[in-house]
């Protein structure tokens, strides 16, 4: 095989963690040459077809003529997406399930922390106060998710595994066995209304920015709990936090913000009803990621296919 174009990996991240990728990405695909952006000299830039990224820096990516291809190795793209939409590229998000049984993994650990009322126990101990809660069995609590696609599917089964009741959302209609499901705007006034543990797994796009904003976090029943493992922007932060000043939200766990890492000054750090998370409910797995973008990486070789699986005009 021709080594005169290599693959380019193209990052924003640190130095090390740049070099960690290229390592495991070199592994999986010893045939190809793996390449720093700021390694290639003139000559590869004119030649690269392939950038492997992790949230790169766009004109890096403009500045190879030549290029087709932008394999990302996030599975999120709500930034890069609009950044591509007018380039002619074809974009490819990393769908791993490693990463979907990792995320279920998290989900149910978080709605496990919320159903057993962990936040109040940890604030009782902190104050010397011995007192139970009344238990309540998993078959009586409803667990909402917000977006059904490969994550949220894999997130549900492990719910119901755990003997909650599921309900889910989606923006077109989906089917699971098992899951109470609904699409559409009237949809997702139903579900929010029925749901005591709302997990948010929906990528970010023009559409869900502020999505639960005060007059969905409204509709969901007193007491009700949240979790947001998808991004920050979706939730209106000065309406959750309202919500949680005035109790009508029990607790929040958050583990995406409009801001990371999370400013010291924000209000998330110091809020009882809060369990601030460093974005790491479901990281991505070198070995396990480069192998899939070695398998497509493969299949362009052989046959030309390039697996794009990003809309960039819909930005997922």
């Amino acid at each position: 095989m021709s080594q005169a174009a290599p693959i380019v990996f193209v990052s924003r991240e640190d130095a090390s963690h740049a070099a960690d990728w290229v390592q495991a990405l070199q592994q999986a695909m010893p045939g190809e040459r793996i390449v720093p952006f700021d390694q290639l000299d003139e000559a590869a830039r004119q030649q690269c077809q392939i950038a492997v990224v992790a949230n790169p820096d766009p004109q890096r990516l403009r500045a190879l003529p030549r290029l087709r291809w932008v394999h990302s190795v996030w599975a999120g793209v709500e930034r890069l997406a609009p950044e591509l939409r007018d380039s002619g590229l074809k974009l490819t998000r990393l769908v791993d399930p490693r990463l979907s049984s990792t995320m279920a993994e998290a989900v149910l650990a978080w709605t496990l922390y919320l159903h057993r009322d962990m936040p109040l126990y940890a604030q009782r101990q902190r104050f010397r106060v011995w007192q139970a809660e009344q238990y309540v069995l998993p078959e009586q609590r409803t667990v909402g998710i917000l977006g059904l696609g490969t994550l949220g599917e894999a997130a549900a089964r492990a719910l119901l595994a755990a003997r909650f009741k599921v309900c889910g959302w989606s923006r077109t209609a989906r089917s699971i066995d098992g899951v109470q499901t609904y699409d559409g705007q009237q949809g997702l006034a139903e579900m929010l209304g029925q749901t005591d543990i709302l997990v948010c797994l929906l990528p970010l796009t023009a559409d869900t920015r502020g999505l639960l904003d005060a007059a969905r976090l409204a509709l969901l029943p007193p007491q009700a709990q949240l979790i947001n493992f998808a991004r920050g922007p979706i939730i209106d932060d000065a309406a959750l936090c309202d919500a949680l000043d005035s109790a009508r939200l029990r607790h929040a766990v958050l583990d995406v913000f409009a801001t990371e890492p999370l400013p010291p000054d924000q209000w998330q750090w110091t809020h009882p009803s809060v369990t601030v998370l460093p974005h790491c409910s479901a990281p991505t797995n070198r070995e396990t990621a480069s192998a899939i973008v070695a398998s497509n990486v493969r299949r362009f070789r052989e046959t030309g296919e390039i697996a794009a699986n990003v809309d960039l005009e819909r930005g997922y």
